[in-house]
C-alpha cells in the first residue's frame, strides 16, 4: 500500500508542476530585452556562419535558416 501511495504523491507532483509551469505573455516593450544578442543560442556566431557557408556549399543551397521563434521577439 505504501508503493501505491508513492506513486500516486509522485503522479500528483508531476501534473502539479505541468500545472504550473505556464507560459507568459510578452507585452511589446519587454521584446527588445529578450531579443538580446546574449538570448542568441549559438555560443559563437563566427562558428555559426562558417557552419552555415559550409552547409550551403554542401548542399547546394542557401536560406532556410532565419530566425527562428514566434513573433515574441526571441530567436
Amino acid at each position: 500500500m505504501s508503493m501505491l501511495k508513492r506513486a500516486a504523491a509522485l503522479c500528483g507532483l508531476l501534473v502539479s508542476g505541468l500545472l504550473l509551469s505556464a507560459c507568459a505573455t510578452v507585452k511589446p516593450w519587454q521584446r527588445a530585452r529578450l531579443a538580446d544578442p546574449c538570448m542568441v543560442f549559438d555560443e559563437d556566431a563566427s562558428l555559426a556562419g562558417y557552419r552555415a557557408h559550409w552547409l550551403e556549399a554542401r548542399e547546394g543551397s542557401a536560406g532556410g535558416s532565419g530566425v527562428q521563434g514566434g513573433g515574441c521577439g526571441c530567436k
